[in-house]
């Protein structure tokens, strides 16, 4: 089992609405995913709107991709740099760092990620 940025096996991030890159609940990656969807965030309606405006519409249904739309408060497995772009945007959505894939801090900072923690009792 892969693990999380504090060491720990990854627990699930998701399954209302069903995320990650395999649809299992869990923020890992591997050969095809190229989004490096490793981030368990809980979405906020500023992070969405952000989103949207740049060109990933996270709040419409998509149904062929069975994506439900996502709602302020869902919890979602994000793209490891839409979450960089958020938060050097200044509107980075809280992570759950149980649920966030080790490989995250190849691109962000441990300390930043720790900033915009929640507690894992939410999802």
């Amino acid at each position: 089992m892969p693990t999380n940025v504090l060491g720990d096996e990854l627990e699930c991030c998701c399954r209302q609405p069903m995320t990650g890159f395999y649809r299992d609940g869990y923020c890992r990656t591997g050969p095809g995913d190229v989004g490096l969807h490793t981030v368990c965030v809980q979405v906020t309606a500023e992070f969405l709107a952000f989103s949207k405006a740049q060109g990933n519409d996270l709040t419409t249904p998509v149904l062929q991709w069975d994506f439900p739309g996502l709602e302020p408060g869902d919890r979602w497995c994000l793209c490891v740099t839409r979450w960089k772009e958020a938060l050097d945007a200044g509107v980075a959505p809280p992570v759950c760092l149980e649920a966030t894939h080790s490989s995250v801090v190849e691109w962000v900072n441990l300390e930043d990620l720790q900033a915009h923690a929640v507690s894992d009792d939410a999802g």
